[in-house]
């Protein structure tokens, strides 16, 4: 009995009765150092003295929260399809208006605020269809096959549902990349999945190797049924961009080991580097003959979270399904169904992706301009933060090539390792701590993307704008060289 005389009961819902494999989730992009940052916010606002005067948030690739600016011509459509009333106000182009009317027609009652069907609102799964075919130089594609998603993340998440089963030995693998992005190794782990780490070549900018995707495979199936491999092209977080080749004979050992192929493709306009060319793993599929285009299955993945456009907020993507077994498919189609629809903002943002002004129309050239001027400014960034970075002697980065991250090796003292291991951090989740504590600079360190042991790293976007991406690096450059002297 308590106090009141009300009788006392355990909770039914505890850290040791929840779901076991939701403790194994871990996201490092918005972990530890991110929740530290959030306090020193507050604090700041409180008026407490800290050595900074801001925190720089550089650990995500949230393009408007960094300061892009939004495309005008999207907003514009977005804003008469939210408020339709605004059609009849002259201030707004003709081909926004005209673009606004046949997405608002498409939605049911005429209003966004409506659901839409579960695989998407049809209209646009037909545009993005004919984007991916001019995209790939007339490989068809069918609108049948395009499934809208709350951004990439909720396509991946679905795929990798589809794909677990089995228990003990016979549980499904899934190859993911090392250095990864975390939502693969956090859905793994909430789907109770085996994840299956390959390594990125650094010594090679990056590149991926048949022979270490052969190792991963091989030590692989004596433990769990590898299914599924997964690709991120252009890399997160290690911003690489995968040659033809390359592409092609990850290709070839797919279909050789009989491994479903997941492309994650969201940062496709995003290549800075000269050489680099974005290759779709459809396209090199189709192109490669019926051996293949007729038997790899494949999903791939887009976004408007990323590119030019950077509206990470509106939730929008697709994805696209080849070679899937049609019974297969009408259960990823009742899957879908269960969430009912992707955010119709969202729906919509992505038809304007896929189906931009076009040359004549009223809004062509300042969309033009916009586009080209933002992406102009994150090839410069990403040649700037290489440059700097690699004039820190303790420091390496290798060309961002696309993408919107850099991923530097960092040399940490033997002394700081040992600090950091007696307080039971990771060295590099330790540097960057240390770092933002004394910075205000909000990096993630590399172990939250997986690394090979002994080489730590950290994570760091290249979306502020230039002026503050320059005070950024300066002061990573000042917080090195004086942490490297403190520990040595």
């Amino acid at each position: 009995m308590t106090e009141n005389g009300v009788m006392s009961r355990a909770k039914v819902l505890t850290i040791d009765t929840i779901n076991p494999t939701v403790k194994k989730v871990e996201y490092a992009v918005r972990g530890p150092i991110v929740q530290r940052a959030v306090e020193l916010e507050r604090e700041l606002s409180q008026g407490m003295k800290k050595p900074f005067a801001e925190v720089i948030k550089a650990n995500i690739g949230d393009a408007h929260a960094m300061g892009q600016q939004p495309i005008t011509f999207f907003r514009q459509v977005l804003a008469l399809c939210s408020y339709p009333e605004l059609l009849s106000d002259n201030t707004f182009p003709e081909d926004a208006k005209s673009r606004a009317c046949r997405i608002l027609q498409s939605c049911g009652g005429h209003s966004m605020g409506s659901y839409s069907a579960s695989q998407g609102i049809d209209s646009v799964r037909k545009d993005v269809a004919r984007y991916i075919e001019r995209r790939d130089g007339g490989v068809p594609c069918d609108p049948d096959d395009i499934y809208l998603t709350t951004g990439a993340s909720d396509g991946i998440v679905t795929m990798l549902k589809l794909l677990v089963s089995g228990e003990g030995a016979t549980r499904t693998g899934v190859m993911i990349s090392i250095p990864q992005y975390p939502l693969y190794s956090a859905a793994l782990a909430e789907l109770g999945a085996v994840q299956i780490n390959y390594y990125l070549n650094e010594d090679k900018c990056w590149s991926m190797d048949i022979p270490e995707l052969q190792r991963a495979l091989d030590e692989a199936r004596e433990y769990c049924n590898p299914r599924a491999l997964c690709i991120i092209n252009p890399g997160n977080p290690t911003g690489q961009v995968q040659s033809r080749e390359c592409i092609e004979d990850v290709i070839r050992f797919a279909a050789k080991e009989r491994l479903f192929l997941m492309a994650d493709e969201v940062y496709q306009d995003n290549v800075y580097a000269d050489g680099c060319q974005f290759h779709s793993f459809k396209k090199v599929l189709f192109e490669m003959g019926p051996e293949y285009s007729e038997t790899v299955e494949l999903a791939s993945f887009h976004s408007t979270s990323k590119c030019y456009m950077g509206e990470c907020g509106f939730r929008g993507g697709y994805m696209e399904i080849i070679n899937m077994d049609n019974e297969v498919k009408a259960q990823l189609t009742k899957l879908v169904s269960v969430r009912l629809c992707p955010p119709v903002p969202g729906q919509a943002l992505m038809d304007l992706v896929v189906n931009p002004p076009q040359p004549g129309e009223p809004s062509y050239d300042s969309f033009i301009k916009e586009r080209t001027a933002t992406l102009s400014a994150l090839a410069e960034k990403a040649k700037l933060t290489e440059q700097v970075l690699n004039t820190v002697q303790g420091i390496s980065c290798n060309p961002v090539q696309g993408a919107m991250y850099s991923f530097p090796r960092i040399t940490i003292p033997e002394k700081a390792v040992k600090e950091a291991t007696e307080q039971g951090q990771q060295p590099d989740m330790f540097y960057c701590m240390k770092m933002l504590e004394e910075t205000g600079i909000c990096l993630v360190p590399g172990s939250g993307f997986g690394q090979k042991d002994g080489t730590y790293h950290f994570r760091m976007t290249i979306l502020p704008p230039t002026d503050k991406l320059k005070i950024l690096l300066d002061k990573v450059k000042e917080f090195h060289q004086k942490f490297t002297q403190q520990y040595s």
